[in-house]
């Protein structure tokens, strides 16, 4: 079987050393018995809630007054709540360390590149908390960030959670609307902005944008603008950032604590679909899970250096931000991974020696497509884990990254998402990791597959369950008093369980395949189809460079309609399109297969670059995409208008 392929497997002694190994041991001692492999740690967190956790708060050394209860169970699943009698706050566990060690290496581009100690990084967050302090920012006030992925960013989000204010962000390449669609609803009184930024060596002015944005959001009482670009900004009614910082000297913070679920960040859906959804994440919830996903399933220890290639408008920067807790440097990169070549991101990872790489799988693929061979031209035997999400990472991937970037390293395909500001399936370092595979569940996450009446599938493709409750569960959507929106969101189709909206299916590995949303699933039929599928096959043909796939509404029945984007000089023709079908049909089903392949030039996609089959799916079938502004690129759409192949058999 493809999927029983081993493509990495922990040695002996990198088991040994693993702290997810010493985390066994301990959980070995409070379950009375052994825990022989991954699996039966696995089983044993999601049985054993109480020991499991506090393991984990106590392993992870997480800085706050723990309280009595573990858990408390509700009448569902979202109301059940962890440690409801501790204390604690955010940015003094992201903030324990104050010494002369690198926490942030940042680099933009070719244009700039600079670092920050732990000790440094203390200082300014000080500062621009006396600032915040200084406006009358308080716990539950709403903090923003309209920032690419800079240093400041992160000063100011640490600023704001250590007075219990909620910090919630949007990269510069969001549009007018789409910022006012999520900053509008949330209605913050501090804006952090910045004056442009880089992007494949051009310059990005974001100043008449920024105007735009200030101008209709009445509940600020300030805005801060960090000149990235050195702009000039007198016409602007902002402050600039150094300015509002050295108004005030550093001091001792004193952190007070909060209560677990105490607000921490607001997150946005993609919105591709209606106007995005706030989703109120809670600052226990999201430093535990972190943690845990940190230190056990990625095995990242003071004084790694960890990056990820994401931006400000997407939860992977959340992610990478905690990181801090773990006494690790966090590499930033902001600008194109593909300037001036398409290994600029592996000469960074070699300058700053990168232990963990994170990236997206169309990054990989990208790579892949075009050719690039980073092994042998870089030395990156520091990386020792190398993560990708974003959306499924395709057999071929996996062996590219084994074949071409990196042999021996410990490659994690991980899944989750804004919802969870986390991760439901992930790596660990225990387990071997196989072909095609998710290594599994996260410790702690009661993940299942269901079919369509809720029911455990072991084999075969259902929908992606969490069948009890978890630490970073939403605190709520904002403005949802009642929780009517939370509730339909994720517990609507089976009651009582959280329902994700991923296509997916076991292995006999007891990994796990992710095939694509449920909500874009192909149904020729009446038979359920992973879009995931159809691209794994189509893009390995060296005539597509990236495709799309959606179910078009035709004669009682849905049809497959595949859109490709070709390499260059290459013409879809009879004879490529029936290699196509050929292909899809021999490596899939004949329900696989396209009822039409048509060429496009770009393929939409959100900002956080995921392609969005749900917006094409509307276009065309003539129907009002709601919020275009959630796509990096809406222009593309109107390459889907009125295709005449679209209206004949």
């Amino acid at each position: 079987m493809r999927n029983s392929v081993v493509k990495w497997r922990p040695s002996g002694d990198q088991i040994q050393r693993s702290q997810m190994h010493h985390f066994l041991l301990r959980a070995e001692q409070s379950a009375g018995r052994k825990l022989p492999d991954y699996y039966s740690l696995w089983r044993w967190s999601v049985e054993n809630k109480e020991p499991f956790w506090t393991l984990v708060w106590d392993f992870c050394n997480v800085l706050g007054d723990r309280g009595g209860t573990v858990y408390q169970p509700g009448s569902c699943m979202q109301d059940g709540r962890f440690f409801p009698d501790s204390r604690l706050n955010f940015a003094e566990n992201l903030l324990r360390r104050r010494d002369e060690a690198v926490a942030l290496v940042f680099k933009g581009e070719d244009r700039i590149e600079r670092s920050l100690t732990y000790k440094e990084l203390y200082r300014q967050v000080s500062q621009v908390r006396r600032g915040l302090q200084n406006l009358g920012i308080v716990a539950g006030d709403r903090v923003a960030g309209y920032l690419p992925n800079v240093p400041e960013a992160i000063i100011a989000m640490l600023a704001a959670t250590s007075l219990g204010a909620i910090w919630s962000s949007a990269s510069p390449d969001f549009g007018v609307q789409g910022v006012l669609d999520r900053f509008g609803q949330i209605e913050p009184k501090i804006l952090f902005v910045v004056d442009g930024y880089y992007y494949g060596g051009k310059e990005i002015d974001c100043r008449d944008r920024i105007q735009e944005v200030v101008a209709q959001l009445p509940s600020l009482k300030k805005t801060v603008i960090i000149q990235y670009l050195k702009s000039g900004i007198a016409h602007l009614a902002a402050e600039p950032f150094d300015a509002f910082r050295n108004a005030f000297k550093s001091e001792e913070i004193k952190f007070d604590r909060f209560p677990f679920n105490q607000p921490l960040y607001i997150m946005f859906s993609s919105g591709t679909t209606g106007i995005p959804k706030c989703i109120v994440h809670g600052a226990g919830g999201t430093l535990l899970q972190h943690l845990k996903e940190h230190v056990l399933h990625c095995d990242i220890r003071q004084n790694d250096r960890v990056f990820y290639f994401t931006t400000c408008g997407w939860m992977m920067w959340n992610w990478l931000v905690s990181g801090l807790a773990t006494g690790a440097a966090l590499l930033l990169y902001d600008g194109s991974p593909f300037y001036p070549d398409g290994y600029t991101l592996f000469r960074f990872a070699e300058k700053y020696q990168c232990t963990l790489f994170g990236t997206s799988a169309k990054y990989i693929d990208a790579l892949r497509t075009n050719g690039m061979v980073p092994q042998g031209k870089f030395a990156l035997d520091s990386i020792r884990m190398m993560t990708s999400t974003g959306s499924p990472l395709a057999y071929e991937g996996f062996d590219y990254v084994y074949d071409r970037v990196l042999p021996n390293v410990h490659l994690a395909s991980i899944s989750g998402g804004t919802d969870i500001v986390s991760c439901f399936v992930l790596g660990n370092p225990l387990s071997p990791v196989y072909r095609g595979e998710i290594q599994g569940a996260g410790l702690g996450m009661d993940v299942d597959v269901f079919d369509e009446a809720g029911r455990p599938l072991p084999q075969g493709k259902g929908e992606l369950v969490c069948k009890t409750p978890f630490p970073s569960m939403p605190v709520g959507f904002w403005n949802d008093p009642q929780g009517q929106k939370y509730s339909k969101a994720y517990f609507e189709k089976f009651p009582g369980i959280w329902c994700h909206g991923d296509w997916c299916e076991w292995t006999p590995n007891r990994g796990l395949i992710i095939h694509g949303r449920s909500d874009t699933t192909l149904n020729p039929g009446g038979v359920r189809i992973g879009t995931a599928e159809i691209y794994r096959l189509v893009e390995q043909l060296p005539e597509i460079k990236e495709s799309i796939a959606v179910g078009q509404d035709w004669e009682g029945d849905v049809r497959v309609i595949l859109f490709v984007v070709l390499k260059a000089g290459v013409v879809l023709n009879e004879a490529l399109i029936n290699k196509i079908k050929k292909m899809v049909r021999d490596g899939a089903s004949p329900r696989h297969v396209p009822a039409k392949v048509i060429a496009v030039a770009d393929i939409p996609r959100t900002k956080s670059g995921k392609i969005t089959e749900l917006a094409v799916r509307e276009v065309i079938h003539n129907r009002p995409i709601k919020n275009i502004e959630a796509l990096a690129n809406p222009e593309a759409l109107k390459l889907y208008e009125g295709l005449t192949e679209l209206k004949i058999v």
